[in-house]
């Protein structure tokens, strides 16, 4: 079976056909700019041309157009035509708490994914677009949602309940939720893998590490904690986002600057971070590069990073009374070995070790522990759209 996996933002829409016979993939690429003008890149992995062009998109139903014709096209084309795509799995953020697995796609789970976007409006009304425009191009071929909320639905209330009156949480489902599920489930499977054991044996803690991150605790291969909170805000400083802080600031910054809340969040969400302490960037090859030339500022953030990972682990630890492996996953965490390195100083006292000439090399899963690390140090790139075709190819074929 032929799986196209969806990931559908406000204005893009990425993709990636997956034979799953054998799961390989077939072709990738992006629909940019959506409603605005248009872009699309396409990239066929059979050795045919890359289609890099501007190309209208008003709507979304106009992309998915675009995908299937390239993805059909003789010239682009994976694929003879598009019968032979049995079926469509859609990223969708937000579950709640009606989903703790994957589902196919009808009118009820349609409406509680609409449900649900209270709690993810910058998401939940693009995934639904995206599923609404590939059922206007391909009619009914089936769908399936997956959510990034779902993984983490195993969490006891001691870990998800916030501390605030107790109708906020039934009447208006604050709680905890966390995010990039479907990347901490990948890389604890595949690390249980690497290590030879069931995953129901192992004490594992996840570091999603990009320009989103976030730290998960699983248990037994259930996620019991997480970083990421009632939003993605949550947690550790981010590229852009400031991660946990005292909720009254919030109101004295109000009070201080004459600004309103919406703008003050929305500085949290995008101005701050390792941006906005460093002053230079979210990126974190250009705080490198800077705190390399002398700036204070961007060292700083850097250490506020690290810092904030290392104590997440070590409170992860406490919570499931022992870990046995680490895994770092992401852009940063696949591809930053400085950052890795700092991190690793702060867990000695674990008997966590990191190798400085296993940490340096590139590419791929592995492990960059030293020999005598009592505790399993990985490097694991994330697949979340093998996940997700995956869980569309057990739903469909069931």
């Amino acid at each position: 079976m032929k799986i196209l996996v969806i990931n559908c933002g406000s204005s893009s829409l990425k993709y990636q056909l997956l034979d799953m016979e054998t799961e390989t993939l077939l072709a990738k690429g992006l629909c940019e700019r959506i409603g605005i003008d248009g872009h699309l890149k396409h990239q066929p992995q059979n050795g045919k041309p890359v289609f890099d062009e501007d190309i209208a998109l008003p709507t979304h139903t106009e992309a998915i157009a675009a995908v299937l014709d390239k993805l059909t096209s003789a010239e682009y084309g994976v694929v003879a035509d598009m019968s032979e795509i049995g079926a469509v799995g859609h990223r969708v953020v937000h579950g709640g708490e009606k989903f703790a697995s994957s589902v196919l796609i009808d009118d009820e789970v349609m409406a509680a994914i609409a449900e649900c976007i209270p709690l993810a409006p910058l998401h939940n009304p693009a995934n639904i677009t995206g599923i609404e425009a590939c059922k206007a191009v391909m009619g009914n071929v089936p769908q399936v949602a997956v959510f990034d909320t779902a993984f983490h639905q195993t969490m006891p209330g001691k870990a998800y309940m916030y501390a605030i009156p107790y109708e906020y949480y039934t009447d208006l489902k604050v709680r905890r939720y966390g995010f990039h599920g479907t990347s901490h489930r990948y890389v604890s499977a595949r690390a249980a893998e690497m290590l030879g054991k069931p995953i129901e044996e192992l004490k594992l803690i996840s570091c999603h590490m990009g320009n989103g991150s976030s730290i998960c605790a699983i248990d037994g291969g259930k996620s019991v904690d997480t970083s990421m909170g009632f939003t993605p805000i949550a947690g550790l400083p981010m590229g852009t986002r400031c991660g946990d802080i005292d909720v009254s600031i919030l109101d004295y910054l109000c009070q201080n600057t004459g600004k309103d809340v919406k703008t003050i969040t929305n500085e949290l969400n995008k101005k701050s971070g390792v941006l906005g302490v460093s002053g230079v960037s979210s990126d974190f090859r250009d705080l490198s590069k800077a705190a390399e030339e002398g700036n204070d500022r961007a060292a700083l953030a850097l250490d506020m990073f690290a810092y904030a990972v290392a104590k997440t682990i070590g409170a992860y630890a406490a919570a499931m009374n022992g870990v046995d492996g680490i895994i770092f996953t992401a852009g940063v965490g696949e591809n930053d070995a400085a950052t890795r390195a700092a991190i690793g100083k702060y867990l000695g006292w674990m008997g966590a070790k990191v190798c400085p000439g296993c940490n340096a090399k590139r590419g791929g899963d592995r492990f960059i522990n030293t020999s005598d690390s009592t505790v399993k140090i990985m490097v694991i790139p994330t697949n979340e759209e093998l996940v997700i075709a995956r869980d569309t190819k057990e739903l469909v074929e069931k």
